[in-house]
């Protein structure tokens, strides 16, 4: 059974639907398997996303991947720096 991937929305609106169960007074595991999800996935869900707001995770995730981008930048600079000082190190 392949890997189900869920937006940053959807898991916000899932966790929302666990918090309504819980209101109701239906306990963590039986409000998980309601939503359809496993109760590591919603302690996992909860410590990324608990409080935000669905315009709040776009932003979250948007800036994720930005920071992936420039991490991946500043790694080719590093490499490009150091094999630039190892050929004017060496006799050519």
């Amino acid at each position: 059974m392949a890997k189900q991937r869920f937006k940053a929305e959807d898991i916000i609106l899932k966790l929302r639907e666990i918090e309504i169960h819980q209101g109701k007074g239906m306990d963590i595991l039986a409000a998980c398997k309601q939503v359809g999800i496993t109760d590591a996935t919603y302690y996992r869900w909860r410590k990324e996303y608990g409080g935000m707001k669905v315009d709040q995770a776009r932003r979250y995730k948007e800036l994720e991947q930005e920071n992936t981008r420039l991490k991946k930048i500043v790694a080719d600079q590093s490499l490009d720096i150091a094999i630039l000082k190892e050929a004017a190190r060496g006799n050519f």
